[in-house]
């Protein structure tokens, strides 16, 4: 009775390797080359004669001299056969579970019977017709069903086909075949992923297929369409990274732009910790800021409008002193607790005010570092409370009128991500997207190599503790 036959994984998509029971196997290299000649036969049997040329390079001898060459060839087919087949029977007289993948036949010849041997792998044993498979089905499929079977047949490339014999003249057929298959699945995960609106994951995939062929002008052609797409679709963002904790989609984004152009977010805006909103003749809020902004543009003006709407927000907030007129005379005179949000609804979505400096009675505004990590904090509690799970704008909190001499622009965009990215840690629903928006004329001066160092030492850490 055969053996069981063992679980085979015969891998040619680059260097051979084989895989039996899911333990690699050695074979001695005349063995691989005889591997690797029977599975470009694609099935078919191969004459013993045929195997000497190709495998040993010997040359035709006449049949009476040739026994000690064809025991050569036995004595690898009896390796391989073995390998296939770990402890099947193997005496005389008995049938081997490694008989059945590589099978003895007789071929019918001029010169009388000649023994051919056959590979029988089914199409999950190989890794060559597990890619043709899988490419063949995934170029008649759906978009987003094809991107996924396509990333799937090329992970089974691992370099050029049976590149133990790049070149010989009987595997050129097959190592053909299965390159431009690669080539085709290649260019089709180009077009679907960008049919399904994902540039960003074509664009590797088309730069591999122009690094390949450097002379296709369509290749050219289409890796200089994606990155076009892209400079296009991230044109404001000057940074982007996934924040790095398991159960978190939630991006980081640096912009170039307008905080009040982000209409898809929600807004958050600075305040002192008295809340003044008085703009009149610039002395104590300046008509530059971006409180004197908010009241001309999300509120058309109506300063009291948004004054109401802080005056609701504070009533749950315990003041922590209130100033006389003498000590204070512009502006208002109860002061709030550095830290206090105050959730002021707009349109469908909210503004975030929050108390992150004091105004002093010389109408100067002043805050520090640990004023700023606390009000963040208070911010980012509110915003899982209250934030709808909408992206989140923030300025460059404490870059302005406020003294923050300690830090640096940079240093305060480290800042603001380092408190968002413990605030994950303890909201996993936060918001998708922390959207930090710089403006324009700000950029030269503002060094964002600190919030890059920061996601670099946050990825290493978080390796060292795996």
């Amino acid at each position: 009775m055969a053996g069981a036959r063992a679980r085979i994984r015969v891998k040619v998509l680059g260097p051979v390797q084989l895989e039996v029971d899911g333990i690699p196997v050695r074979l001695t290299p005349l063995t691989v080359r005889l591997l690797v000649r029977l599975v470009a036969a694609g099935g078919e049997a191969v004459p013993v004669r045929q195997l000497r040329r190709d495998v040993w390079g010997l040359a035709d001898e006449p049949r009476h001299l040739d026994q000690r060459n064809r025991n050569e060839v036995q004595k690898r087919v009896l390796e391989l056969r073995r390998a296939l087949a770990p402890g099947a029977p193997g005496a005389p007289g008995q049938d081997s579970a490694g008989t059945h993948v590589l099978r003895t036949e007789q071929q019918v010849t001029v010169q009388g019977p000649e023994t051919a041997y056959r590979l029988v792998l089914r199409p999950e044993e190989l890794d060559s017709a597990r890619f043709t498979a899988i490419v063949n089905d995934a170029l008649l499929a759906p978009p987003a069903t094809a991107a996924h079977r396509l990333s799937e047949a090329l992970s089974l490339v691992r370099g050029r086909p049976l590149a133990e014999v790049n070149g010989e003249g009987f595997a050129v057929p097959f190592v053909r075949r299965l390159t431009a298959l690669q080539d085709a699945a290649r260019r089709e995960l180009v077009r679907v992923q960008t049919d399904l609106g994902r540039p960003e994951l074509a664009l590797p995939v088309a730069e591999l297929i122009a690094h390949e062929h450097p002379d296709d002008a369509e290749a050219a052609r289409v890796l200089d369409a994606l990155r076009a797409e892209l400079r296009a679709r991230h044109g404001a963002e000057l940074l982007r990274h996934r924040v790095p904790l398991d159960g978190q989609r939630a991006d980081v984004v640096l912009v170039r732009g307008d905080l009040f152009d982000q209409a898809d977010c929600n807004l958050v805006i600075g305040f002192t910790d008295t809340f003044d909103t008085e703009t009149a003749e610039d002395l104590v809020i300046s008509r530059e800021s971006l409180q004197s902004q908010l009241v001309d543009r999300l509120f058309a003006g109506k300063r009291r409008l948004l004054d109401d709407r802080l005056r609701a927000g504070l009533r749950a907030v315990k003041p922590v002193a209130t100033e006389t007129v003498r000590a204070k005379p512009l502006g208002r005179r109860v002061r709030y607790p550095v830290g206090t949000t105050v959730v002021v609804p707009v349109e469908g979505r909210r503004v975030f005010a929050t108390a992150y400096s004091r105004l002093g009675n010389d109408l100067v505004a002043r805050s520090n570092h640990a004023d700023l990590r606390l009000s963040l904090e208070s911010l980012w509690a509110s915003v899982a409370v209250n934030g709808l799970f909408k992206p989140v704008a923030v300025p460059l909190i404490g870059s302005g009128l406020a003294r923050v001499t300690d830090l640096d622009r940079g240093q305060l965009a480290a800042l603001i991500v380092d408190s968002f990215i413990e605030a994950c840690r303890r909201y996993p629903a936060l918001t998708p997207e922390l959207r930090i928006v710089i403006l324009p004329q700000e950029l030269a001066r503002t060094d964002l190599a600190p919030v890059e160092q920061h996601f670099e030492d946050l990825v290493l850490g978080l390796r060292a503790a795996d």
